[in-house]
């Protein structure tokens, strides 16, 4: 009984270390990308920091694990801000209907014929 709210306590200091070190390395980003005003967003710039230090074995992947884990569980709900903030320029969205819809699909298509090439190229080797 006493082995419960120790491994309760583990739970969520590793959720709290997970989210700890996201914040950091957002933080990281924005302020890289703040000093240095390059046209890509601070958040992203966090999340290729994160990737290197992962990729690297600068962070061990177990500390991020629990928080990336229950922020993808929860993804969908995290976009309905972002629906309902588009909400309020709709006027906007349709004026540029045709716009967003062209680059939308060629740049799938894009991406597609990327992906389909590199992959024939892969297979080939």
């Amino acid at each position: 009984m006493i082995a419960t709210p120790f491994i309760f306590i583990l739970v969520y200091m590793s959720y709290l270390r997970s989210f700890a070190i996201i914040a950091i390395f957002l933080m990281a980003g924005k302020g890289f990308q703040s000093l240095t005003q390059i046209p890509i967003p601070g958040s992203i710039l966090g999340m290729l920091l994160l990737f290197t230090a992962l990729s690297t074995g600068l962070l061990p992947p177990n500390w991020a694990k629990p928080g990336c884990h229950l922020l993808i569980r929860h993804m969908a709900i995290l976009f309905v801000p972002v629906g309902v903030g588009l909400m309020n320029y709709l006027d906007l969205l349709q004026a540029n209907a045709l716009p967003v819809l062209v680059s939308t699909l060629g740049s799938s298509l894009v991406v597609l014929l990327f992906v389909g090439w590199y992959v024939q190229r892969k297979e080939s080797d």
